[in-house]
């Protein structure tokens, strides 16, 4: 459209970018802490064309928008490894595009591979093609309107002519996450596993065996001068534990110092060294001298980076569980279909089975009952109840008859149905819950900026406190400020000192304070997603946490949404049929429910009256008036479809015949549609809308919550303020169009107050953003849910109670991990450093500090997994 409205001015366009804005998602390998996925997403910001990076510690994956016509993907991950020292591999490229995978086979030759690729980019509907010249794999995107995975294989067997014969079968690859999590868990295992081997040997030469005379003896036998066995055989045991085992945390020291940046791995390094390298000084000084009698600290390494190993072993492995709820998600879509061949007349010609991934729009599929519906659809042919619990959380089966939609991944209980396919690939319901809750897992909550604000000078802070600790009991040692008796046999004020230091330096590490919030943001988005209840990330469920007004649409969202006429009346000389032919030709292109009833009910009224019309005439002029109704020209007639508010609008007078019928109805609860023709009212439809039967429940919940409710709708004052007044509303605004819903939610805004806003159709959306937490329900469009910050999979108001009470629950998980992560540190640094040694003797030595480290990562990650045991508070009635 730029493109155009530049040339027609009368100006040439030249080097247009066809697309400006790239998408690709990234796994990133050995992050441990906030400040690591801070250096990464620093690393990629700074590549130049990379527009917005979201790095995820938790998941362990970062998402980049960037500009493909100044980097790409190559140069994003040499970025990563070379600036920021992470591992890091693809995992998707391309703005969430339909995408195949096809194995090639058959002559593959360099050229043959060329051929294919052309025969593919000809095709219409295709949009990238990229072939593995080693794999012999073609990846290729496609719009699936146009086109699908059955017609590009059916190309490549074209392509193949003469002695070239080419074939191509679906390949599937492999999930990288599980994949990538499993050989994690591996790695931190066999490296505990090896440092252990060392390390408990260590730990029995100076901590057991001198303990127990007899047996520890030969400890004691000196090799060279007062160099014994023990501290050879201490030494030999430590140095690949340090070196080797440890080479992680130098690894990661080094990248993270030359970003000019600390993470825990500086801290681990820190201590280790310190440890290592005075005890390689004691062993020097004992070879050297004859009389020298000094204590070494192998087994403070060895131990400490074997206790850390065990907490990210551990960390790993409760880190897998937290995803859980994706995978599962996943897993729903069946592995194959029946897919029919049908004749002109609607025969079944053929029924073939089908990889679901080979699965075309507008094709005709099978679903026997028990059989799970592989792909979204609508029912053609036949009758059932199909379960729909795995993606909307609703209980009971959902009778589905032809022209009703399935969800792919739900089962079939008891019937024989027909389906056409309507969304495949990326565009089904499962796969863009699957996007949405991968996208919140990666979106990070206000709260857990707090966390990278301290981890940020956290480190520095420690390397301090640890030397002062250090030089507060090494000088008041060496100035005999305390008794020698305090300073164990064997040791001197410097190494008595050393040990203090070195327990500050591993009890402080901040690593359980990157995983609070974003552990706490998983569980709780993949237990929602199993109730029924999509959160679009942690700023959703901060903001709703906070939330004191909840904002109600009334039509679809309070009540059921089906509105039904109930009665109809002339006012006019005009003819029954006259009237209807109108009402319907008038109604026929608008949208709302109303609107759809009164057809319904206009072309029943036709019938009775023996009118066998299909054919209605076309309007002229149609114009749609926000929260008042429609507007038209019929032949040379005009007329008008809404309520009192368009009749006033377009000064049509209203009889007292006219007002009674509509005060009548309104006080039933009832909205009236009025219709007037070339200038004068001509008849009128009521229209009744149940409300919802967990309306009432659901609202003096709330109330119970602390959270006050308000009802906005188009709808009259008296219809409104009675619906209100059925389900326990007090406040209520109505004749509002959609901006004025918006801007009403603002008002209540400028109160100071939190504002939910629940809605269902197109003319809520403007509200749904402008509050602090929009909720589309279940059924809503498209355009509605686009616009939540929460979606409602079913069409129950329990579940604003539940996404209400998920946030709480979470944030004050959130808060509980804050005080499991800091605690640690707020405790154990001043017992590290020595405070109560003075009183009751009792210090912390630095191997037993990396235990409380670990302790504490492990004690998040399981206190974040509790959530996972959240129930609803309001149940719905199955009676």
């Amino acid at each position: 459209m730029i493109k155009e409205t530049v040339e027609d001015t009368g100006f040439e366009v030249a080097e247009f970018p066809e697309q400006d804005i790239a998408l690709c998602r990234l796994r990133i390998k050995g992050m441990a802490c906030t400040s690591c996925s801070e250096s990464v997403e620093r690393a990629l910001l700074m590549v130049d064309g990379v527009k917005k990076a979201v790095v995820g510690l938790a998941l362990g994956e970062a998402k980049i928008h960037f500009d493909p016509n100044v980097t790409n993907t190559d140069c994003i991950i040499k970025a990563v490894e070379e600036d920021a020292g992470f591992g890091a591999e693809l995992i998707s490229s391309g703005n969430g595009l339909n995408k195949v995978y096809l194995k090639l086979d058959g002559k593959t030759s360099p050229d043959d591979l060329t051929v294919i690729e052309s025969s593919l980019r000809s095709l219409e509907g295709v949009n990238h093609v990229e072939i593995d010249v080693q794999e012999h794999i073609a990846t290729i995107s496609y719009e699936p309107d146009i086109i699908g995975p059955r017609s590009l294989i059916q190309c490549i067997q074209e392509a193949g002519s003469g002695p070239s014969t080419y074939q191509a079968i679906l390949y599937t690859p492999p999930r990288g996450g599980e994949t990538e999590r499993h050989q994690e868990i591996i790695v931190y295992r066999n490296q505990f596993m090896w440092s252990c081997l060392f390390s408990v040997p260590i730990f029995v030469f100076s901590m057991v065996l001198p303990m127990l005379p007899p047996y520890g003896n030969w400890l004691r036998h000196k090799v060279i001068n007062m160099l014994d066995i023990g501290m050879l055989l201490r030494w030999i045991l430590c140095t690949p534990v340090q070196f080797v085992i440890g080479k992680r945390f130098y690894a990661g020291s080094y990248h993270a110092l030359r970003r000019k940046s600390a993470n825990m791995d500086v801290l681990v390094a820190l201590g280790t060294n310190a440890a290592y390298f005075y005890s390689i000084y004691i062993m020097i000084k004992a070879l050297t001298s004859e009389s020298f009698e000094g204590q070494d600290f192998f087994e403070t390494s060895s131990m400490l980076i074997s206790f850390i190993l065990l907490g990210k072993y551990l960390e790993v492995l409760a880190k897998g569980k937290t995803s859980n709820a994706l995978a599962k998600l996943t897993e729903l879509a069946p592995d194959t279909a029946c897919l029919l061949t049908l004749d002109a007349e609607g025969n079944v010609i053929s029924e073939t089975e089908i990889d679901t991934q080979l699965i075309q729009k507008n094709d005709i599929l099978k679903i026997v009952p028990g059989a799970k519906v592989p792909v979204d659809g609508l029912v053609i042919d036949g009758q059932s109840h199909v379960n729909e619990s795995m993606i909307t959380g609703e209980a009971m089966p959902v009778a589905k008859r032809p022209g009703d939609k399935v969800i792919g991944g739900t089962v079939n209980e008891n019937g024989y149905i027909r389906i056409k396919a309507t969304h495949v690939g990326s565009e089904t319901a499962l796969s863009q819950i699957v996007e949405l809750v991968e996208a919140a897992q990666l979106a990070k909550a206000p709260v857990q900026k707090l966390a990278d604000q301290i981890s940020k000078f956290f480190v520095p802070t420690v390397v301090l406190a640890a030397l002062l600790t250090w030089l507060g009991w090494f000088i008041p040692g060496q100035a005999g400020l305390y008794p020698r008796t305090w300073i164990p046999t064997a040791m001197d004020a410097f190494e008595f000192a050393l040990q203090f230091g070195i327990s500050v330096l591993v009890v402080a590490c901040p690593c359980a304070l990157g995983l609070a919030t974003p552990t706490a943001v998983m569980v709780a988005t993949g237990k929602g997603a199993s109730l029924g209840v999509l959160i679009k990330g942690g700023n959703a469920l901060e903001n709703a946490h906070k939330v004191k007004t909840v904002v109600f649409d009334k039509t679809g969202t309070l009540t059921v949404g089906k509105p039904t006429v109930v009665s109809s009346v002339l006012f006019s000389e005009v003819s029954m049929a006259d009237f209807c032919n109108m009402t319907i030709a008038a109604e026929a292109n608008s949208e709302h429910p109303v609107a759809k009833a009164v057809v319904e009910h206009a072309k029943m009224l036709l019938q009775k009256h023996g009118s066998k019309n299909d054919h209605f005439t076309e309007v002229k002029e149609f114009e749609v008036h926000p929260g008042a109704g429609v507007s038209g020209k019929i032949g040379e007639r005009a007329v008008l479809v809404g309520n009192k508010r368009l009749m006033h609008l377009f000064n049509v007078p209203l009889g007292s015949e006219v007002h009674r019928y509509v005060l009548e109805n309104e006080h039933l609860a009832r909205t009236c549609v009025l219709v007037a023709i070339e200038g004068t009212a001509a008849g009128a439809f009521a229209v009744t809308d149940p409300v919802k039967p967990e309306a009432d429940r659901v609202i003096s919940y709330l109330h119970s919550m602390n959270i006050s409710t308000v009802m906005v709708t188009g709808d009259n004052w008296a219809t409104a303020y009675a619906i209100a007044k059925q389900v326990g509303i007090q406040k209520v605004f109505a004749e509002t169009d959609p901006l004025g819903k918006a801007d009403k939610i603002k008002e209540l805004q400028l109160q100071g107050t939190n504002v939910a806003m629940v809605g269902d159709g197109i003319n809520d959306s403007p509200a749904l953003v402008a509050a602090d937490v929009g909720m589309a329900i279940g059924a809503g469009t498209d355009v509605a849910i686009e616009a939540a910050d929460v979606v409602l999979m079913k069409s129950n108001l329990e579940d604003v109670v539940t996404a209400l009470d998920l946030s709480r629950k979470t944030m004050s998980r959130i808060r509980i991990n804050y005080v499991w992560a800091l605690g640690y540190n707020v405790l154990g640094m001043p017992i590290a450093a020595g405070i109560l040694f003075p009183f009751t003797g009792i210090r912390l030595p630095p191997w037993l500090a990396g235990a409380c480290m670990a302790a504490s990562s492990i004690s998040v990650v399981c206190s974040s997994l509790l959530l996972q045991n959240y129930k609803k508070p309001l149940r719905a009635n199955t009676a």
